[in-house]
């Protein structure tokens, strides 16, 4: 079961990495979009939506949403704006998996699912069209979020002791995330090298969006939780559904590239 679920991840952060480097642009933003729907699709059910034409249209809205995202993003100042709100939006949704895990409202679950994939997508998309880097910096974050997950994962299991969140996420420990958050760290000094900027705003922002990472993770559980779900899907091996892999970037991933806006690495 370990050794399918290291392959699964490889060979994921493999083929997004040859779609986002090799591919031509509109193939990768497509392939972006279709990794976020995807994990729309899987969040509907989380949010306790049974039926399929009922999905269907969730799935529609993510779409919808998304669009509406990117327009309002094309306004000068206005991809910094949306970053910048959904980030504020997170401290409620924290707040939920804190105060109040055990609240049910489907209403109120699809709306965070929209929240927290739409501007991902959109995150994602601004940073790879990003002129000269913008291909490094989408490679950097899925390469940080993903560091900081496997080092969770294996510190969890070698030292776990302290639970996290035990309503939430039973299996989840704090000695896991000391250990994302080395893993994470390595994976910023490699950045901080590649990108040659200033090593105490850069390494804090990493540092910063590997903790919030913490959120997408929890909120997830709390949701599959709710709904007596172990995986948010099936299509990864060993992994479960793509929600499972990419639930840290939904708020890690706004994080990074409004703090990329304030360090100019993206315009």
């Amino acid at each position: 079961m370990l050794g399918r679920r290291i392959l699964t991840a490889f060979g994921l952060v493999a083929f997004l990495a040859l779609v986002i480097v090799v591919l031509p642009s509109g193939f990768a933003i497509l392939a972006l979009g279709l990794l976020i729907l995807t994990g729309a699709w899987e969040w509907s059910q989380l949010a306790g939506i049974r039926r399929t034409p009922a999905r269907i249209a969730y799935l529609a809205a993510s779409a919808a949403v998304m669009a509406l995202l990117w327009k309002l993003a094309a306004v000068p100042g206005g991809f910094e704006r949306v970053m910048l709100v959904t980030m504020l939006g997170w401290i409620p949704l924290f707040g939920w998996v804190v105060l109040a895990p055990g609240f049910r409202a489907v209403g109120f679950a699809a709306i965070a699912g929209l929240w927290a994939l739409a501007p991902t997508w959109l995150a994602l998309v601004r940073l790879y069209l990003q002129d000269g880097s913008g291909r490094e910096l989408v490679v950097f974050v899925l390469l940080l979020a993903w560091a900081t997950d496997i080092g969770a994962y294996f510190a969890g299991r070698r030292f776990g002791r302290m639970r996290l969140a035990p309503v939430v996420s039973p299996n989840k420990t704090w000695e896991g995330v000391l250990g994302g958050l080395v893993a994470g760290f390595m994976v910023a000094l490699a950045g901080r090298a590649w990108f040659d900027l200033p090593a105490t705003a850069f390494l804090s922002l990493c540092v910063a969006a590997v903790l919030v990472s913490v959120v997408g993770d929890l909120l997830e559980s709390m949701f599959k939780r709710q709904q007596g779900l172990k995986d948010s899907g099936s299509i990864l091996p060993g992994h479960g559904g793509m929600l499972d892999r990419i639930d840290s970037l939904t708020s890690s991933v706004p994080l990074l590239a409004l703090g990329f806006v304030w360090l100019d690495l993206v315009a």
